[in-house]
Parts: structure tokens; C-alpha cells; sequence
């Protein structure tokens, strides 16, 4: 996740909600979708051996992630205050809330800087900034934050996106600007008097790409619980708007957990490894499910399996693009696992219309 830029073209081209594209990729400047993660060089035609011997590595890769705990990098311990003391945010209320929001992260900044830890001390400044909009934040661990952009208390849709994995403060500003990015395409798309906003929401302690719990629904079941509860709270604050959920990489398994008692009318996976579920009937939502893949997206060389291995499961299963899942698949373009949020991009065209409603306007 690129850090954030002045011009939204060009800051959302860095950034993304989500995750590392794994061993044995390329590493390049990630783009907008992918939260802190290189994409997959590009695919060539005539070599499929490489293929095979790719879906092979994957499937002993997540195996080892169960029986052979890998070594991933470890997140910084950086202390911070406790999060602020906020009390039930209303319309009233918002400016309140963003304000203490914005003090912690200040107070978490200073904390971090006199500790020695400079880059966390960085982008906790940089969350600080007057101009940012927090519901909530917390800068202890890898970091928590909740992010607004546009009239959240007045809008007629409202977007949430939930990232995948690697997603913390430290690599924060990437994730943002996919929002940046999607908020402005609905802010210039939108109709007359239709008002909009989208929500960032890092509610969770993400997994880490390399690690044990990023090929298990360990952390999304702890998740699922947060995420129901934040749109409750959204719907206390504004019950009018239609919600639109937007769902990256491992998000997609976050919100196939919480997906049966969310109050949405649109839950979107894009670059998913599987949501859990062998079906949409099986997430028991009465939302509209859709889904995408990037034609680039190194996630479809990934067994979409789902299997016990010591008491433990592993794999997400069934592919959520394929028909037997039976969402609404819709076209994603040949971008890569970091792409779906990149300005100009197939897939944000699409999920722009899918949170406006424009859904005859989707393409396929």
C-alpha cells in the first residue's frame, strides 16, 4: 500500500486493501487493491508445467501452514494509549468522535517516537492529520482504524471495505487509498442528490501472508463478531442508506463468517480465496452476493479446498467465481491480486455500479 499522494490517480495506483502475494512471487510496487502486497508476474501462455508445479507448491504451502508453522515477519510491538473513550457516536456526535480519534493517534505518535520506534511514530502522525476522519482507532499492536470519507451521517450509499491480509498501520496508507479511490469514482458517478461515503474499516487483526493462520478461518471468526457489530452501529447512526460490503482476499472469508446476521444489501469478494461456504444459499444472506477475479490475480492458481488437518481446518473452499458457488460473477479485468481498486480499472467500474445500484450497468 503506496503512501498517499495528492492526486488520487496516482495515489490510488499504490495502494489496496490487502495482502503479500505469497512465496515464490515477483516482487513489484504494489497498486491499489493489494494492502501491502506485490503481484504476480504476469502469466504466460505455453507453460503448463510451471502451472502445475505453482498449484502444487501452493497446495504443500498451505498444508505446511497447519503442520509445518512457517516464520513470517513480526509485527511491531510500538506502545500506544488505550483507544479513546467515545460514547455512542450520533449525527450529533461525529465531529466529537473524529476529534478524539485524531488526538490518540497523536498521543499513540509521540508514544511510538519516544520509544524508538520511528516508522510506526510516521504513520500514526500521519493518521493524525486534521483532515482524517476516524470512528474509531487504536495504535497498540499492528493497529486497528476505522476510517470515513464523505457525509457518513447523510449518505444514501455507503460502502465498507474490508481488507485481507498484512493490513496494520504500518502498511495503513494503502489501504486507504483504495477507499480514496473508490469514494472519488462514486463521488463523480453518483446521481444528482445521491450522496455517498465509504468506511475503511481495519477492524481486525489481520493475518499475516506467511503465517499459520492465513490458509485457516482462525481470524475470521474472531472478526465476524466485530463486523456485525460495526454495522449495527452504522445502521443506528444513519438507518436510511443501502450498504454495500466489499470484501478483499481474506476479508472475503471475514465476511462469509459474519455474512448471516449483517444488515447489507450487497456483500462483493473480489480476489477470494473461498468465504467458507460451498454456496450462497449456505452464507444465509438475504443480500446480493457477487464476485470477481483479476485474469492476473495469482489467487486462482490456489487449491480452493477446505479439509481437517489435526482437529484444525484449512482452505476456504469452493471457488466463490465458480458457478457452483452461485454468485454474481462480474468482469474484474486483467489485473492482478493488487488491482481491483486501481482508478481506471474494470473492477472498480463495476463495483462503483454495484454501491450506486446500477447493477443492469455491471458488466460480465
Amino acid at each position: 500500500m503506496g503512501r498517499t499522494t495528492g492526486a488520487a490517480g496516482a495515489s490510488a495506483s499504490e495502494t489496496s486493501a490487502a495482502e503479500h502475494s505469497g512465496p515464490g512471487k515477483a516482487q513489484e510496487v504494489p497498486t491499489a487493491q493489494g494492502a501491502g502486497e506485490p503481484k504476480k508476474p504476469r502469466r504466460t501462455r505455453g507453460a503448463p508445467r510451471t502451472h502445475r508445479w505453482r498449484r502444487a507448491f501452493l497446495a504443500a504451502l498451505i498444508t505446511g501452514a497447519v503442520v509445518v508453522p512457517l516464520s513470517g515477519a513480526t509485527r511491531p510491538e510500538a506502545p500506544a494509549p488505550a483507544p479513546a473513550v467515545v460514547a455512542r457516536v450520533t449525527a450529533a456526535t461525529l465531529d466529537e468522535a473524529y476529534a478524539a480519534n485524531r488526538a490518540n493517534a497523536t498521543e499513540a505518535s509521540r508514544m511510538a517516537e519516544a520509544h524508538g520506534y520511528g516508522e510506526r511514530a510516521a504513520a500514526d502522525r500521519a493518521m493524525a492529520d486534521r483532515s482524517r476522519h476516524y470512528l474509531a482507532f487504536d495504535g497498540r499492536g499492528s493497529g486497528l482504524a476505522t476510517e470515513v470519507f464523505g457525509d457518513l451521517a447523510h449518505a444514501d450509499r455507503i460502502a465498507v471495505l474490508v481488507p485481507g491480509s498484512d493490513t496494520s498501520i504500518d502498511t495503513y496508507g494503502r489501504f486507504r487509498d483504495a477507499a480514496r479511490a473508490l469514494h472519488e469514482r462514486l463521488t463523480r458517478e453518483a446521481p444528482q442528490g445521491t450522496r455517498t461515503a465509504v468506511v475503511a474499516w481495519l477492524g481486525y487483526e489481520t493475518p499475516g501472508t506467511v503465517s499459520t493462520t492465513v490458509a485457516t478461518p482462525d481470524r475470521a471468526e474472531q472478526a465476524a463478531p466485530k463486523l456485525r457489530e460495526f454495522i449495527r452501529q452504522l445502521r443506528a447512526l444513519n438507518s436510511e442508506p443501502r450498504i454495500s460490503l466489499l470484501c478483499h482476499s481474506y476479508g472475503s472469508v471475514v465476511c462469509g463468517r459474519a455474512a448471516s446476521r449483517l444488515d447489507v444489501d450487497d456483500i462483493v469478494l473480489v480476489g477470494s480465496p473461498g468465504t467458507g461456504a460451498d454456496t450462497v444459499a449456505a452464507l444465509h444472506t438475504p443480500a446480493r452476493v457477487w464476485a470477481a477475479r483479476g485474469s492476473d490475480d495469482w489467487v486462482g492458481e490456489v487449491p480452493h479446498i477446505k479439509i481437517d488437518l489435526l482437529g484444525t481446518t484449512v482452505g476456504f473452499g469452493t471457488d466463490p467465481v465458480s458457478p457452483s458457488f452461485g454468485a454474481r460473477v462480474f468482469a474484474a479485468g486483467d489485473g492482478g491480486h493488487s488491482d481491483y481498486f486501481r482508478p481506471g480499472s474494470t473492477s472498480l467500474a463495476n463495483m462503483t455500479r454495484i454501491v450506486l445500484g446500477e447493477t443492469p450497468e455491471v458488466t460480465r
